[in-house]
């Protein structure tokens, strides 16, 4: 059995490279095609650990966190919910321009405080997304090289929130370009096998 799926561009900040020993700061997502159907939480460090350019690029404060921050196990029972509201019936598929580093952190808050992850056990990389589409070499995949066409209006703030609104942006350009190459359709999403 096949269900349509529905796009969702993932963004976080945090306080180091990996999670558990770091913390995830801040979490943004939103539709793919629909960016204003958005989600938005900060969420109170795990530890006190923090590299210090970590935390200059995302303009977060540990301390502040430690009191306004959302208690992660209500921030990804937050996030969860929202995902099922826009998913409805639809397969949440989860993006990130480098996926690797954002599905770490979400992936092991889903565990670590719910149980389980809503998107399943993989997630979509852009950068992956764009080699496969335009073979070109891994070095080229970097936002700096990618083909300026493809580039988003939005600018990269590192803000968890806008960070996801540019990586949508940036996808969905990749599928217009797909579709006029292949004839398929971003209102139909292919479909695919359950993992």
């Amino acid at each position: 059995m096949t269900k349509e799926e529905i796009f969702i561009s993932v963004d976080i900040e945090s306080s180091g490279p990996i999670p558990g020993e770091y913390s995830m700061l801040s979490l943004g997502a939103c539709v793919v095609g629909e960016t204003e159907k958005g989600f938005y939480i900060e969420l109170k460090p795990l530890n006190d650990n923090y590299i210090q350019g970590a935390i200059d690029a995302c303009h977060l404060n540990m301390e502040t966190l430690k009191t306004k921050g959302a208690e992660p196990n209500k921030a990804m029972k937050d996030f969860e919910q929202w995902i099922q509201r826009v998913s409805q019936e639809k397969r949440p598929v989860f993006v990130a321009f480098n996926a690797t580093f954002d599905w770490m952190f979400v992936c092991y808050y889903f565990h670590r405080f719910l149980g389980h992850n809503p998107f399943g056990i993989s997630g979509l990389d852009l950068k992956a997304y764009y080699m496969g589409m335009t073979h070109c070499s891994w070095s080229e995949t970097t936002k700096r090289r990618i083909d300026k066409r493809f580039l988003s209006p939005s600018k990269h703030t590192h803000n968890a929130l806008d960070d996801a609104i540019e990586q949508a942006n940036i996808f969905e350009k990749f599928l217009n370009y797909k579709n006029q190459k292949n004839n398929l359709c971003l209102s139909k999403p292919q479909t695919s096998p359950g993992q």
